[in-house]
């Protein structure tokens, strides 16, 4: 397998005008309101290179000749490198790609039970969607249970290690944890300069609403650049609670939420990668919770994808859904989802793959939809082509009225670029559907999800350097523990 590539951008919600008009109130924001900082070796750096900045406060005012000049720097396009290099991520602010589920702490398993996520069900998660032909980028779909959680992103770098060779979007508890699994990356790629050479991992900043930047996140950005990691700089804005209701409100706040970091990681490392992420949606009034799969935040994400080109940025969209079954309502919300940032052209579309119960619950049986769901709205956004070849009108004078096209030539050699196959979706009629089982897609999922997981389990490692890297894993776990346990590491 290798990616296929896939143009978005036909949809837009926002004018040249609103963008502009985003633009100034972001410029505002940043030049009279600032942003909370908090962590004065950021507030060091910031205040070198030109902004004004409230040591007692903590607080960082980017005037406009400041942002300006690190989103000179701010690549915007760029390879987000694998370790097989068919799975290479190349952005350019029109192609789309996938990223998988994120940080579960449920699982939903083959045998219909909820339970506590194991490090074995990130394994076989990570090698279910390992096989799945639309997911494009790795991240840790759970977060293990049964394992201590302090410094548990360095067991999770040798679980996602062995079971896939995609682009990895890791996360990290502290400057510390960006470093060690950056020593653990240099350990599978044969040293430190062949991983700088092609950096096969990412790190995701989670930034708070409204307009803080905790002192781990930026302890961890600030490793980054130093090491020259990729960053996703995320904002996880709720409209209606941590930003105003409006969205075009919304999108004020996150822009300039996110922009303070990439400001911050150009300052410190210029022409670092940055790509402009959220997983922002509103709140539900009737329940107080957070709404992903809602139209509303639907559209938000995808206006997010016009505000981050225009600021030059690459672009992650997409987040979870409310669903705790694959079931209909599963499928509305991820299919909405999916289409709209697809179409929007988001650079990438986050969580697109098993994930349930807003982000707390993976499934075996979502992951197979998903991809079934990715692959048809994948169809949509390609669209059509329209020249000599496809308009056929020397096929259509030929055949004439009343003739049959299914024996043509034309017809063979367009059908697989024209047609989409789908894997799961039952097409058949009663009678046939039923003599074959008469399963409902959850099932016919879980099906497929036992026979991937029935196969030899793929080599991504050689054993002897698997062996060494969970050996590493797992001691720099442990002096993490003692780390936190002693007072010495605070999260």
């Amino acid at each position: 397998m290798s990616i296929r590539e896939l143009r978005g951008g036909q949809l837009r919600f926002l004018s040249d005008e609103d963008l502009r008009q985003i633009h100034s109130a972001v410029l505002e924001v940043l030049e009279e309101v600032g942003v909370n900082v908090q962590h004065r070796p950021a507030l060091e750096v910031m205040e070198a290179h030109g902004c004004r900045v409230d040591f007692d406060k903590s607080v960082v005012r980017i005037p406009e000749h400041a942002l300006r000049a690190c989103l000179a720097t701010a690549p915007s396009g760029f390879t987000l490198y694998a370790r097989d290099p068919a799975w290479d991520v190349r952005l350019d602010q029109r192609s789309v790609y996938t990223i998988g589920g994120s940080s579960a702490l449920f699982v939903l398993g083959l045998d219909g039970v909820r339970r506590p996520a194991t490090l074995r069900d990130l394994a076989d998660l990570t090698r279910l969607q390992d096989a799945l032909e639309n997911l494009h980028v790795m991240h840790g779909i759970v977060n293990p249970q049964d394992i201590p959680q302090e410094g548990f992103d360095r067991i999770l770098f040798p679980a996602i290690m062995e079971n896939t060779s995609r682009n990895y979007y890791s996360q990290a508890l502290g400057a510390q944890g960006v470093r060690d699994q950056v020593a653990m990356a240099a350990l599978v790629a044969g040293g430190l300069e062949a991983f700088r050479r092609r950096p096969f991992f990412s790190i995701v900043l989670c930034m708070l609403s409204p307009l803080i930047h905790p002192r781990l996140r930026l302890e961890e950005l600030m490793a980054c650049a130093q090491e020259g990691v990729p960053l996703y700089i995320e904002a996880d804005a709720m409209p209606g609670a941590t930003t105003p209701v409006t969205l075009a409100g919304t999108l004020v706040e996150q822009t300039a939420n996110v922009l303070t970091g990439v400001c911050l990681a150009q300052m410190i490392r210029p022409g670092l990668p940055c790509i402009y992420s959220i997983a922002s949606a509103i709140m539900d009034m009737a329940t107080g919770n957070y709404s992903g799969g809602a139209p509303e935040t639907q559209i938000l994400h995808a206006a997010t994808a016009q505000v981050a080109h225009y600021f030059n940025l690459p672009c992650q969209a997409g987040t979870g859904i409310e669903s705790t079954l694959p079931d209909a309502q599963a499928g509305y919300e991820r299919g909405l989802q999916i289409l709209t940032c697809a179409l929007a052209g988001a650079d990438f579309v986050h969580l697109s793959v098993g994930m349930l119960e807003q982000m707390l619950t993976a499934s075996y049986e979502q992951c197979l939809i998903d991809n079934e769901i990715l692959g048809a709205a994948f169809r949509i956004v390609r669209g059509l082509e329209v020249n000599r070849e496809t308009l056929a009108l020397e096929l259509i004078k030929r055949v004439g009225i009343g003739g049959n096209y299914l024996a043509e030539e034309h017809t063979v050699r367009h059908l697989r670029e024209v047609t989409w196959f789908p894997g799961l979706t039952n097409r058949s009629k009663w009678d046939p559907w039923m003599a074959a089982g008469g399963q409902d897609m959850r099932q016919r999922a879980a099906v497929q999800a036992r026979r991937i997981l029935g196969r030899p389990r793929p080599q991504h490692l050689e054993p002897q350097l698997a062996a060494e890297l969970w050996k590493m894993a797992r001691s720099l776990q442990q002096q993490e523990i003692e780390g936190v346990r002693s007072g010495r590491v605070v999260y």
